[in-house]
């Protein structure tokens, strides 16, 4: 599973995922630190800085004085904030570097190389870059935005410990997962393997912050585990979070729950990259909203595998309305050139119980990636079919990421092309296949059957999801517009 979700998932594409480490946080000389999250894109709605608030609860706890600018709720002027705050550190978290869309390619790095550039009109506070996105091009972003130091993976306790190490006066080039420069050369460092989930830090968000996306959104997020060990051939999950997993207990998952109930939440995402990779993990928490009462209803991306049944009935109990299954295709060949050690009769089972349970799904598919042929298209969509009340989000190429399985393999082929500089987005269509002709399949497909949504919805759509909140209606769009698509309401996209 990975980054190459829609734009209607309800945890959009990459993460800011940031731990603590060995079970402490340092305490530290308290600093002013301007936070900024600068993720702006709210279509089809904002979504939740979980990581970027997860930071700054690890600094506050620290000692430090944190002042939070999410660009999505209030986008004052730099000039402004510094001459207000003062800061001596700033940290900028980039969440996304692009769309995910073959048809758009639409980037959001410029945003984090004008910050920087503002900021050092303004202020000779160190800068500090990070979060999901950045930490997939953190070199290259690090020269190009002129900031003194990044984070790449997660970063509570290495904020904090670059932190310590400049005010004593330290050498800190040694801290795991930095970006630093060494001779005016930008050196990156292997990152420490993290081996806790307990000790993740719970954000502690603004009634203000909370309001807002629960206003625009209807949804808070949440993050029961980190790490990822599977082999999708894009994702960089692994990358980002490691591929040993980090389960948070039970309880504490509930106790949070709860505490988002509280403050007015009826909904909660939950944006591990794949909720279900323990029966255990699922049964614990499962068992743990049950016994505490909550009415939250909420949605998770969940592998299409070893889904029982009786798990899944479990967790619609435990109020799951909405599953994202990343599926990707549904052709033996191709899954298993992906690298996602899963069959389609694994896909229609999982399908059929979710169906059973009268649970809302859609599987993401990523068509015309590497083993994808015209027969196989051709099976994927005919297999779509057997699939009872399935949403299907379909995208067009497979975006190609360093450091991921594809990127390794694209790089060996001795008569391939050598790759372009992959920060602007890059797409793999296996050939013969072509982009327009994989999408004039699709849009073949979805004129016969209303499920499947291939694009972004058009504008009217949204004025209809905005209605549709305002009157307490909740969960991901994508369920919004399944609906619309087969009350005959919108054509498709």
């Amino acid at each position: 599973m990975g980054p190459q979700r829609s734009r209607l998932s309800g945890a959009y594409g990459l993460r800011f995922t940031f731990a603590r480490q060995n079970g402490s946080i340092p305490k530290v000389i308290a600093r002013r630190i301007l936070l900024f999250s600068i993720n702006q894109y709210d279509f089809p709605y904002p979504v939740f800085p979980l990581g970027a608030m997860q930071v700054e609860a690890a600094l506050k706890q620290a000692g430090h004085h944190v002042h939070f600018v999410d660009y999505n709720v209030n986008r004052a002027p730099v000039p402004e904030l510094v001459a207000t705050f003062k800061p001596e550190y700033v940290g900028i978290s980039l969440r996304n570097i692009d769309d995910a869309l073959i048809q758009r390619r639409e980037t959001f790095f410029d945003s984090l190389l004008n910050l920087v550039g503002e900021l050092r009109q303004h202020t000779r506070a160190i800068i500090v870059l990070g979060g999901s996105g950045y930490s997939i091009f953190p070199e290259e972003l690090l020269e190009r935005s002129g900031a003194d130091y990044g984070i790449q993976g997660e970063g509570e306790t290495r904020f904090l410990k670059l932190i310590e190490a400049l005010d004593r006066g330290s050498d800190c080039s040694h801290l795991a997962g930095l970006v630093y420069r060494q001779n005016g050369v930008v050196r990156l460092n292997a990152r420490a393997r993290v081996e806790s989930g307990g000790d993740i830090i719970t954000s502690q968000a603004s009634p203000e912050l909370t309001g807002y996306y629960l206003r625009r959104s209807s949804m808070l997020n949440l993050q029961t585990q980190r790490g990822c060990a599977l082999e999708c051939c894009y994702c960089t999950y692994p990358l980002l979070e490691g591929r040993n997993y980090r389960r948070r207990p039970p309880e504490v998952i509930a106790d949070e729950l709860a505490a988002m109930e509280a403050r007015g939440a009826r909904y909660v995402f939950i944006v591990d990259s794949v909720f279900n990779t323990s029966q255990a993990h699922v049964i614990g928490i499962c068992e743990a909203i049950l016994k505490r009462g909550l009415k939250l209803k909420w949605c998770c991306f969940l592998r299409p595998k070893r889904l029982t049944r009786d798990l899944m009935n479990l967790m619609a109990r435990a109020g799951l309305t909405h599953i994202e299954f990343g599926s990707d295709s549904f052709s033996d060949p191709v899954l298993e050139a992906y690298g996602k050690a899963l069959t389609y009769r694994d896909i229609l089972e999982a399908s059929e119980h979710a169906a059973a349970a009268n649970i809302d799904y859609a599987h993401f598919l990523i068509l015309g990636g590497p083993g994808e042929t015209a027969a196989t298209l051709e099976e994927t969509i005919t297999n779509s079919k057997r699939l009872p009340n399935a949403t299907l989000m379909a995208r067009v190429g497979m975006r190609v990421y360093p450091g991921t399985p594809l990127f390794d393999r694209l790089n060996q082929q001795p008569d391939g092309p050598p790759l372009p500089p992959l920060l602007q987005p890059y797409y793999y269509i296996a050939p013969p296949l072509t982009q327009e002709g994989v999408l004039t399949r699709l849009r073949e497909a979805a004129a016969e059957s209303s499920n499947w949504i291939y694009d972004d919805p058009p504008p009217e759509y949204y004025k209809m999801a905005e209605r549709l909140r305002s009157r307490g209606v909740i969960g991901p769009l994508w369920a919004y517009f399944a609906m619309m698509q087969r009350l005959g309401g919108l054509g498709a996209a």
